[in-house]
């Protein structure tokens, strides 16, 4: 991690007080995770989105899947996470929510067909549908 990056992780752990942290940052349980808040906190330094916006997005996107039943025991925080990222990109018109469900839809597909412990690898195959 650069010297910029770990100054952009600490801004917004510093702006979004909900993210698990421990002495040295942010922790994520899955490589996804990480994944999802470098997203986020890119868009953020292109402007995108203001910390606060992003905060009232995250809890809105919280709000409603508590309202559907999430226990909201922490384990869920960056489903919520890549929720509101997806939502924000396709609100701002960076993206399409078609053109996110087509890329899901694919990333499944190759997942499926690749073997455990190989990276995966989109094919134009997986957007066959």
């Amino acid at each position: 991690m650069t010297l910029a990056d770990r100054d952009a992780a600490l801004e917004a752990t510093r702006a979004l007080p909900g993210i698990p942290v421990d002495a040295d940052g942010p922790v994520f349980r899955e490589p996804w995770e990480a994944h999802a808040f470098a997203m986020a906190v890119t868009l953020h330094a292109r402007g995108l989105f203001s910390w606060p916006e992003w905060a009232a997005a995250l809890a809105e996107e919280i709000s409603h899947a508590q309202a559907a039943g999430d226990a909201d025991c922490g384990d869920t925080y960056y489903r919520h996470w890549l929720a509101t990222l997806e939502r924000l990109v396709a609100e701002k018109g960076v993206t399409t929510s078609t053109s996110l469900a087509r890329y899901r839809e694919a990333w499944d597909h190759a997942a499926d067909r690749t073997p455990h412990g190989k990276p995966i690898e989109l094919r134009p195959e997986d957007f066959a549908g």
